[in-house]
């Protein structure tokens, strides 16, 4: 990670941005520092802001390759200040959220993820199965990874209110080609499993740059085995008394998130996945200032899911439905309590961008993307094992037709006779998105037809937005940033269904004003001092507004189509200073979120309404010291420490009102990253990285403070080693161990234990 792209500073209410570009055609490998001002270069332009007051992370492919088990795309951000991915395995397709300064991981509508200026993010819904697609991006393709904290920008909507990640990927300048093979290798232990989860990467990419043209393809296979995701449990409660001696053994005595005393009776949701990934980009130089640029982008997947009962009757077999007694307790085990399930998903991405930059009075840029899930369909069975292993009654839920696409015109305008005092950018942004999931009945779970229907909901998103800003230098160290992005947000096409019955809902919408505001002083040619405000208006997502249930008589029973949209006012305040071998950053920062959408319990009705709801008010308020730096002490060590406090608290909840004045879910208290790394010499570098967070809640009401159980979230400390050596100009191996110490943590579901990695790489 390396410090020059990294705006530090004390911080206290929110960053700001503006969007000017470096051409291509000139960028050099080392960045550039302008009044506090990170200007963003490298072998192609990110399409995050570039002239920015106000804190950016970033990392290189030589940083990734050298100091990080980078097994999915989302492994780049490991280190970064404040961040945390949900990566539970390897392959991770619908848990991995990323979450940021004033969002947990239940909030993966809140932040931004694009990869060359494309949509990665999943506005379709806001939580654990709407992760960004970060499976569109592999390691081995990616250049380098640039990160803006807060919604400081007006180019970006409000789900950059946490942050916007940007990964900007391969784009070759001659002929290249690129191979890795890659293996890791996992014990766990945990209840009564007791196994060994292995996986196995291939990729393959070649590139070149002749005359006009310029292409890239990357293909790549993630073969992995998961450790078990979820456990059959039962509370003693739940059991009736029983003279009757025990039936069967093997059930694991623990204690649930609130210290309750329970039962695991066996491991589930274990996937077996197969995931291939396809890359190609093709540009045209239609001029020296003109590029046109097409990006496909084709991920497929197909996993099994597999539970493993922990219990065993008299004969030695094991045990997964019906009735069953343990210390004296009868308990009944349903026919899906364990459950089998086979996913078939194929999306597609296009991308086509067209852009002139001339440094000159006026520039301009035209970007449309498509996210279509060509195919989505999850097959589980409604019937038990050992028999479904062969087929029998089940369900399809099938989101196929599912997906968005964006459209943008940005135009960079820089007034004649100003001495490049001002930069004007301004334009137009469409993202539509369209969400339709049906639930049928099947005869035969494995390969049989839909039939009867269970269930759908369904709809339709759309955001509209202008938006303009100025990066005006009124004083030889000073520059202001002022913004203003103006929305329209529809949303249409609502339905809920049940098997028999669908309620339509209105169409809605609305008109949100989001300004921002910067403004950065360097006070020393070592000191800059920046302060930043923006608002951000989340909008509802179409899962949030129809995703729930219609009882017997077509009324609606856990879903509310009318919810308001998340309103943020975020700032911070930063000071940084630049030493001769990096800088040092102080962030104060703070957040007031009204409406929060959080899915809870409406106790003022009867009877108790579990949905997703507004929460009247957040508040985030939080401090961040980051440090980078390359040769500290001697030549080839390289540093890069981070440390933050966050205090958010919920302070109004009319509809839950226990939940005022405890922490918001998924933010700890404390959290810290810490990254060494020593480059011994020209073929050999060793890393040693340690990460930390400590105490958090999943619950609003924080009535859960058993982090260290299935479905608590608890503190970690983890510690990670990698090593590299070049063989030659063309081969290099690593070897790596991720959870060097084995620590046992847990966010609902347990993290990995320690895993052994290791990969050989050929590059021409």
């Amino acid at each position: 990670m390396k410090p020059t792209k990294t705006s530090l500073a004390l911080t206290i209410l929110a960053a700001f941005s503006t969007t000017a570009d470096a051409q291509e055609a000139t960028l050099t490998d080392a960045p550039v520092k302008q009044m506090g001002t990170v200007i963003v270069t490298g072998n192609r332009p990110t399409s995050l802001p570039t002239q920015i007051p106000t804190t950016i992370e970033g990392i290189t492919a030589a940083e990734i390759a050298r100091t990080i088990n980078a097994t999915d795309a989302e492994d780049a951000l490991k280190y970064l200040p404040s961040l945390l991915v949900r990566k539970r395995y390897i392959g991770d397709y619908n848990h991995a959220v990323l979450s940021t300064r004033a969002s947990g991981t239940g909030n993966s509508a809140r932040s931004a993820v694009y990869a060359d200026g494309i949509l990665l993010s999943n506005y379709l819904g806001n939580g654990a199965t709407f992760a960004p697609r970060w499976g569109m991006v592999t390691p081995s393709e990616i250049e380098r990874v640039d990160v803006l904290y807060g919604p400081f920008s007006a180019a970006y909507g409000g789900n950059s209110v946490g942050a916007v990640v940007d990964y900007v990927t391969r784009m070759p300048r001659r002929f290249e080609a690129h191979a890795k093979l890659s293996l890791s290798h996992q014990p766990f232990r945990l209840y009564n499993t007791r196994e060994h989860f292995n996986g196995r990467q291939g990729s393959v990419s070649l590139g070149n740059r002749e005359g006009a043209w310029s292409w890239f393809i990357d293909l790549s296979r993630n073969d992995s085995d998961g450790q078990p995701q979820t456990f059959l449990t039962r509370l003693p409660g739940a059991g009736g008394a029983s003279v009757n001696p025990d039936s069967v053994t093997g059930a694991v005595p623990g204690q649930d998130r609130s210290f309750r005393d329970w039962l695991i009776l066996g491991s589930a949701t274990q996937y077996q996945t197969v995931q291939d990934h396809l890359k190609a980009k093709l540009a045209y130089d239609v001029s020296p200032s003109l590029r046109a640029t097409y990006v496909l982008g084709l991920w497929r997947n197909d996993s099994e899911g597999r539970p493993a009962s922990y219990l065993s009757n008299s004969a030695g077999q094991s045990v997964y439905s019906g009735p069953v007694t343990i210390d004296g307790r009868t308990y009944t085990l349903g026919q899906t309590d364990f459950n089998v399930s086979n996913e078939r998903l194929r999306h597609v991405m296009h991308g086509l961008t067209v852009k002139r930059y001339t440094k000159g009075v006026f520039d301009w840029e035209l970007a449309a993307s498509l996210y279509d899930y060509d195919e989505d369909t999850l097959r589980a069975a409604t019937v038990a094992l050992p028999g479904a292993l062969n087929g029998g009654a089940g369900r399809i839920v099938d989101g196929s037709g599912t997906g968005w696409n964006t459209f943008a015109a940005k135009g960079i305008w820089r007034p004649r006779g100003q001495g490049g005092a001002h930069i004007v950018e301004f334009g137009y942004q469409r993202e539509a998105y369209k969400l339709a999931s049906i639930e049928n009945a099947t005869p035969h779970w494995i390969d049989g037809g839909a039939g009867a229907r269970n269930s759908a909901f369904g709809g339709r998103t759309q955001i509209q937005a202008l938006y303009a800003q100025d990066t005006w230098r009124f004083a030889p160290r000073w520059k202001a940033v002022l913004g203003l992005r103006m929305e329209r947000w529809e949303a249409s096409e609502g339905r809920t269904s049940n098997a028999t019955r669908t309620v339509t809902h209105p169409e809605r919408h609305g008109t949100f004003a989001s300004p921002k505001a910067a403004l950065a002083w360097q006070a020393t040619p070592d000191w800059v001092l920046k302060a930043s405000v923006g608002r951000a208006v989340r909008m509802p997502t179409v899962s949030e507004l129809y995703q729930g249930g219609v009882n017997g008589v077509g009324v609606l029973i856990n879903n509310d189509p009318n919810l308001a949209p998340e309103r943020s006012w975020t700032g911070e305040l930063t000071a940084e200073r630049k030493f001769e071998a990096g800088t040092l950053r102080l962030t104060s920062f703070g957040e007031r979120t009204r409406d929060a959408l959080y899915s809870q319990t409406n106790v003022l009705v009867t009877p108790n309404v579990t949905n997703v709801q507004n929460v009247g008010r957040i508040d985030t308020k939080g401090v961040e010291l980051a440090y980078g730096a390359s040769d500290v002490r001697w030549a080839g060590l390289d540093l890069n420490a981070s440390l933050t406090w966050t205090d958010s608290r919920i302070e109004r909840n009319a509809n839950f009102p226990v939940s005022v004045g405890k922490r918001q879910p998924r933010i700890p208290e404390w959290r810290a990253t810490g990254v060494a790394s020593y480059r011994v010499s020209d073929k050999l570098a060793l890393t040693l990285a340690a990460r930390y967070s400590g105490d958090q809640f999943s619950t609003l009401d924080n009535s859960d403070p058993n982090g260290f159980a299935y479905q608590g979230a608890s503190k970690y400390f983890t510690a990670d080693l990698r090593a590299t050596y070049r063989l030659n100009a063309q081969w290099s191996v690593a070897v790596g161990i991720d959870n060097l110490n084995n620590y046992r943590y847990w966010n609902f579901h347990p993290y990995p234990q320690r895993t052994f990695l290791a990969e050989l790489k050929y590059d021409l």
